[in-house]
């Protein structure tokens, strides 16, 4: 083969997306670790739809940034931590959105609300005691609790959160046992 045309297929692999991430092509990149970055971002953000604009910046994020990402080994952390981060701030905005929200319904309407069924309800009431527990734990036990639930290895929890690797084993049991307390106090107030 010449090499204007291996210039050429070089060219056209360039514009279909398989740029290369260290070894991975970003297509490889995506299809592995997509389902992990879409878990961890609807841990935090607790709800899919959101979740999955939280994954869509995040692969976006890699998109951009192909040269400057680490190898094969460690762009799954990587792309946990983009992750977590976009997330958060996700949330963040989400707050202050609702807080604009809640004020302006407060001024210019008298709240109208149907009951959801029993189970229904039940149900809710439960998440929102679990989620009301996790957030009660103090970071950086919450980040490696949810990440070790992700099915992460202590290493991959250490380079996405940028702890030591001998820290975390100690910081998910921590998170674990903090969870269980806080839970039972919150079930408890029934």
């Amino acid at each position: 083969m010449n090499g204007q045309a291996r210039a050429l297929i070089d060219s056209m692999s360039n514009d279909f997306g398989t740029e290369a991430v260290g070894p991975l092509s970003f297509d490889e990149a995506f299809t592995l670790h997509h389902r992990a970055v879409f878990r961890t971002a609807r841990a935090v953000v607790r709800d899919s739809a959101l979740a999955e604009d939280v994954t869509q910046e995040v692969f976006l994020r890699l998109y951009r940034n192909l040269n400057s990402t680490p190898g094969e080994e460690l762009l799954r952390a990587w792309l946990l931590r983009v992750t977590l981060n976009v997330a958060r701030n996700t949330l963040r905005g989400q707050s202050r959105s609702m807080v604009r929200d809640n004020e302006y319904h407060k001024s210019n309407a008298d709240g109208f609300f149907v009951d959801a069924p029993e189970e229904d309800f039940e149900r809710r009431q439960a998440i929102e005691e679990a989620r009301r527990a996790l957030e009660k734990i103090k970071e950086p036990m919450r980040s490696c609790l949810l990440l070790k639930q992700q099915g992460l290895s202590y290493r991959e929890i250490a380079t996405s959160l940028s702890l030591k690797e001998t820290n975390i084993g100690s910081l998910v049991a921590r998170g674990r046992k903090e969870f269980a307390r806080v839970y039972g106090k919150i079930g408890g107030k029934r």
